[in-house]
C-alpha cells in the first residue's frame, strides 16, 4: 500500500476517483472518456502546482519517504554489473556504508560508495538506519583508494540522518574517520562526484561528500543539523520543525544559490519514489555527462579546483 504525506492525500484522492469513474464505464459499458481526460487534467496541474510550491519542511518530508529509491536501488538500476566489496580490514563490515564497483553502459566501472537505508524494521536494524560507525567511514576511504590505484572514478550517493552517535562510536573514532576522509578525499587522483539522493546530515554526509561536483536530488536536504534537532536545541521541543528547516535553508534551491553544490538533478513529478526508473536515469544521465567533463581533465587541475570550490565556502567579501 502507498504511504501517503499529507500534502499528497487531496492528489491521491482524485486518482481514487479517476480509477473508480474507470472501473464504473468499464462495468456499465459506458464511455466516459471526456471526463476522464479532464479529471487526469486537474490531477497533473494540481500535482504541478503543489510540488512547485513545497515548503522546506515538505522537501525534508519527501527525502525520508519511506518508498523513495535508496543507495542499492539506483546502483541496480544504473549498472550493469555491480559486485559488492565489504569490510574496513580492521575492525568490522559496516552494514549502513556500502560500495563496490560498477559498471555503467561498458564505458565506464565506477566505484560507487553510499549508505544504504531499510524498507522495514529488520533490514533498518540491520542497516543501522543508514548511520554509520567509524569502520563504514574507514571501509569508505579504503575503497576510494582502491578505485584511486585502479584509476576508477567514484561516485558517492548521500543518505543518511548522519554519523552513529553512540559512545562506542566514538570511543573507535567516529570524527578522526570523518575528518580523515574529508582530507584525504580532497587529494584523490580520480574523478569524484557527490550525490545528495536523500537525506544530507551533518558530518555523517560529509564523510563522503568532497568531490568535483556535489550535486543534489531535486527533493533532498543537506544542513549540518536536522530540523528536528535543532528546533529541539533552540526551543527545548520539536514542535518547531518547521520553522527550524525555514531558517536553515536546507534545500536543493538554498544550496545553490549559496554556491555549496554544483547543480540540482530533478525528479519525476511528485517525487524519486513514483518514478524510481526516472530518477535513476535521471542520475545515471548526469554522472555518464559529468564523468566525461571530468575524465578529459589532468589530475593537478582537479585537485586544484576541488580545493579552490571548497576553499571559498563560508567566506565573505564585503
Amino acid at each position: 500500500m502507498r504511504t501517503l504525506l499529507e500534502f499528497e492525500k487531496p492528489i491521491a484522492d482524485l486518482e481514487d476517483k479517476l480509477i473508480e469513474m474507470r472501473k464504473l464505464a468499464l462495468e456499465n459499458n459506458v464511455d466516459v472518456s471526456d471526463a476522464v481526460n479532464s479529471l487526469t487534467e486537474k490531477i497533473i496541474e494540481l500535482k504541478k502546482e503543489t510540488f512547485s510550491n513545497l515548503t522546506r519542511w515538505q522537501r525534508v518530508q519527501l527525502s525520508r519517504h519511506p518508498d523513495r529509491p535508496y543507495t542499492f536501488d539506483y546502483i541496480e538500476k544504473m549498472c550493469d554489473e555491480f559486485i559488492e566489496i565489504h569490510g574496513d580490514r580492521s575492525v568490522a563490515d559496516d552494514k549502513a556504508m556500502v560500495g563496490g564497483f560498477g559498471n555503467i553502459n561498458d564505458e565506464f566501472s565506477v566505484m560507487f560508495i553510499g549508505q544504504q537505508k531499510g524498507r522495514n524494521t529488520k533490514e533498518r536494524q540491520f542497516r543501522n538506519f543508514g548511520m554509520p560507525n567509524p569502520e563504514g567511514y574507514r571501509k569508505a576511504l579504503r575503497l576510494m583508494k582502491m578505485a584511486e590505484k585502479f584509476n576508477k572514478p567514484i561516485v558517492c550517493l548521500i543518505d543518511t540522518p548522519g554519523a552513529f552517535p553512540g559512545l562506542e562510536a566514538e570511543e573507535r573514532g567516529q570524527g578522526e574517520a570523518i575528518a580523515r576522509n574529508i582530507r584525504d578525499m580532497f587529494m584523490l587522483k580520480v574523478p569524484v562526484i557527490c550525490i545528495i539522493i536523500g537525506e544530507g546530515a551533518s558530518g555523517g554526509a560529509l564523510g563522503i561528500a568532497v568531490g568535483d561536483r556535489v550535486l543534489m536530488m531535486e527533493n533532498t536536504w543537506y544542513s549540518v543539523i536536522s530540523p528536528e534537532s535543532c528546533s529541539s536545541i533552540l526551543w527545548r521541543s520539536w514542535n518547531y520543525k518547521e520553522q527550524a528547516a525555514e531558517a536553515l535553508k536546507l534545500t536543493a534551491d538554498d544550496m545553490l544559490s549559496n554556491g555549496l553544490i554544483d547543480g540540482i538533478i530533478p525528479e519525476p513529478l511528485g517525487g524519486a519514489h513514483l518514478a524510481p526508473d526516472v530518477a535513476a536515469a535521471n542520475i545515471k544521465e548526469i554522472i555518464i555527462s559529468e564523468l566525461k567533463v571530468l575524465s578529459a581533465m589532468s589530475v593537478s587541475e582537479r585537485i586544484d579546483q576541488r580545493i579552490e570550490k571548497f576553499g571559498k565556502m563560508g567566506v565573505v567579501v564585503e
